[in-house]
């Protein structure tokens, strides 16, 4: 019987599933052509024309039969819809629990604060007498994902559905690690793209990476050692399995060292890890049922830090455009590819496209150009954009 992988955009994480032999089904909201060309997917938008939600994930699957359960973003914001789908069939991930745990930033920011682990300082609905005015501030929601909805503290009284953050100086990056409930191994360290013109993202939104993170020989193994601690004091504490994925900011001291800054814990899927794969021969599916299972790999990051450089970048319509003829955008290195026809919203996702270089500059360039060729396409150069 097939297993179910269920969140806003299962295609990259369906992919890795079915390179490992599984029969996967996904109920996701894009309903990509090259995920439908591939395994049984059932989509919000295309097939069910609602608008996306955990519910709606939840009730679109009722009908399908599987024997197992997978989930992406962003039902980590969700620990009981989870609950649901893990009445149906055997859970593939972290439980209800631990997401709640995982999520709830007083409980995080204790933790941190225990293990010695640098985390940017976050505050709670009623301690905004604390944020410290010679600093910015981020405010944030709880149910976060992707950078979504965050932007800098205007001064007003804090909800119950967002925290403050500290605004922290430096490189957004991930970290990818797989753990057992105890112990955990790092499988990649990537910087994070986020708010890039180029692929047309605003503000915080998150729009690709790079893998590895770039850093200078005489900190690699101090910082690698950082992030592996951080991992494993998580995965410990809060009974962390599967794969899972941190969000940092790099920060540097006057001596230009670099510290890794705690900005929230991803208990599943992430989208980095699609880089982890492609660029270091790794299967991840495989990886997060093994764990699952008690199992972690024999890897080590030490080895795969200098390069060479892999992108990944999410192309957003600047403005609302009708996508062209889309078949061979597999063969042309494309993913999330929509269907011929379809109307993409300004600010909205094309699709995803991927880079290569020996330095991260070269990478990046060549990132940038497949991104260009999309917008090329569909009629959305940047030189005719008008903010």
């Amino acid at each position: 019987m097939s297993i179910l992988v269920v969140g806003v955009s299962t295609r990259a994480i369906a992919e890795s599933a079915v390179r490992a032999g599984c029969r996967v089904v996904t109920v996701d909201y894009f309903g990509d052509r090259d995920q439908k060309e591939q395994v049984e997917n059932h989509s919000l938008l295309r097939d069910f024309k609602i608008p996306f939600s955990a519910r709606g994930l939840l009730a679109a699957s009722r009908r399908l039969e599987f024997s197992s359960v997978g989930y992406i973003s962003n039902l980590e914001n969700y620990p009981e819809i989870v609950a649901e789908f893990a009445k149906r069939g055997r859970l593939l991930g972290n439980t209800p629990d631990v997401l709640r745990d995982a999520r709830d930033w007083r409980q995080l920011r204790r933790l941190c604060r225990e293990e010695n682990i640098p985390l940017a300082v976050t505050l709670l609905p009623g301690e905004e007498k604390e944020a410290v005015r010679e600093f910015r501030w981020l405010l944030k929601p709880v149910r976060s994902g992707g950078g979504h909805g965050i932007r800098f503290w205007d001064g007003s009284r804090l909800k119950g559905t967002h925290v403050l953050q500290r605004f922290v100086e430096g490189r957004p990056a991930s970290a990818a690690f797989v753990a057992d409930g105890k112990n955990s191994v790092v499988i990649g360290i990537s910087e994070q793209l986020i708010g890039c013109r180029e692929l047309g993202a605003r503000e915080f939104a998150w729009c690709g990476n790079l893998l590895p993170l770039q850093l200078d020989l005489p900190s690699r193994a101090a910082f690698l050692e950082s992030v592996e601690t951080m991992a494993a004091r998580l995965a410990r504490r809060l009974g962390l399995r599967g794969v899972n994925g941190l969000d940092l900011v790099v920060a540097y001291d006057a001596n230009g060292c670099p510290t890794p800054f705690l900005t929230e814990v991803n208990p599943r899927y992430t989208g980095s890890m699609e880089l982890v794969e492609r660029a270091y021969g790794l299967n991840v599916f495989s990886l997060h049922l093994d764990a699952l299972a008690g199992r972690l790999p024999q890897f080590s990051l030490a080895q795969h830090i200098e390069g060479p450089f892999a992108g990944k970048g999410i192309v957003f319509a600047r403005r609302a455009s009708t996508v062209p003829e889309t078949m061979g955008g597999v063969e042309r290195g494309r993913r999330d590819i929509p269907f011929p026809g379809d109307r993409i919203k300004a600010g909205h996702p094309i699709c995803t496209v991927f880079g290569e270089g020996d330095v991260r500059g070269s990478c990046l360039e060549n990132l940038l150009a497949n991104a260009g060729a999309v917008r090329r396409e569909i009629g959305d150069e940047l030189e005719d954009y008008v903010e």
